[in-house]
């Protein structure tokens, strides 16, 4: 299973990268994009949407299954990746590469609270 070291994780299988602007780059992980089969629809979040740690706050569709993605920490959405609409399919082909949205979080980004990779392979131990 590819889970690069350079991310923090979520137990619900969200992938968060600080981006240099400060703001969190948030995606699904590639055991998450396997599990879901190859996406055919996503809706993201609305941008300027204030979200708390653990709202959903996107929906990723497949021919098999529906499936939310959750805020990792509070903030608020800045950017929705809106290129998705047209090509869901971009998640499976590269899912640490392509972001569902950021995330401006609501205080200092406190990222340790998060799972590091170690921790979130262990997760399926």
């Amino acid at each position: 299973m590819n889970v690069p070291g350079t991310l923090r994780y979520t137990s619900t299988h969200e992938w968060v990268r600080k981006e240099p602007d400060g703001t969190l780059g948030v995606g699904i992980t590639d055991h998450a994009q396997d599990v879901l089969g190859e996406l055919v629809f996503v809706e993201l979040p609305v941008v300027g949407k204030k979200v708390l740690g653990g709202d959903a706050c996107a929906v990723l569709e497949s021919a098999k299954a529906a499936a939310d993605v959750y805020a990792p920490l509070a903030g608020e959405i800045v950017a929705a990746n809106e290129a998705l609409k047209e090509a869901p399919g971009q998640v499976n082909k590269d899912p640490y590469g392509t972001w569902l949205f950021r995330l401006k979080p609501a205080g200092e980004a406190d990222l340790s609270q998060l799972l590091d990779a170690a921790a979130y392979r262990k997760s399926f131990a």
